[in-house]
């Protein structure tokens, strides 16, 4: 049965309310198969400006979601990673979404966007 590690409830830690129990019912509920680890939820400005420097954002700070604090987005990998394995990311997604449908968080999903697409990024819908 999936389960996060040390380094995934660190990163859930510093994640808003509803994302933390989203994920926590998402690897729950996930089969083995299905195995996806935390890898980001609040940036500082210098991990913010990092990951824009990287191409693996383009958001500049403070205007990302992970720059809130709690993090209104996170980002979640499928476990192994094989960040080449875009089907893998889709299954994860789905299950993630339903899930979020299932216990009534509105998230959206990076995987979904136009133009960058950021496949393990989801974030809060914001109203």
């Amino acid at each position: 049965m999936p389960a996060f590690g040390k380094r995934s409830l660190d990163c859930l830690a510093s994640c808003h309310p509803d994302i933390q129990r989203l994920m926590n019912e998402a690897i729950k509920t996930a089969t083995p198969d299905l195995d996806f680890a935390v890898i980001c939820g609040h940036r500082t400005k210098a991990d913010q400006n990092a990951a824009v420097a990287a191409g693996n954002s383009k958001t500049p700070w403070p205007k990302s979601r992970h720059n809130t604090l709690p993090s209104e987005a996170a980002d979640i990998v499928p476990y192994p990673i094989d960040w080449n394995d875009a089907p893998r990311f889709r299954k994860l997604a789905q299950h993630v979404k339903a899930t979020a449908e299932r216990i009534g968080v509105d998230i959206e999903w990076g995987g979904d966007w136009r133009g960058f697409v950021d496949m393990p990024h989801y974030q809060l819908r914001r109203r």
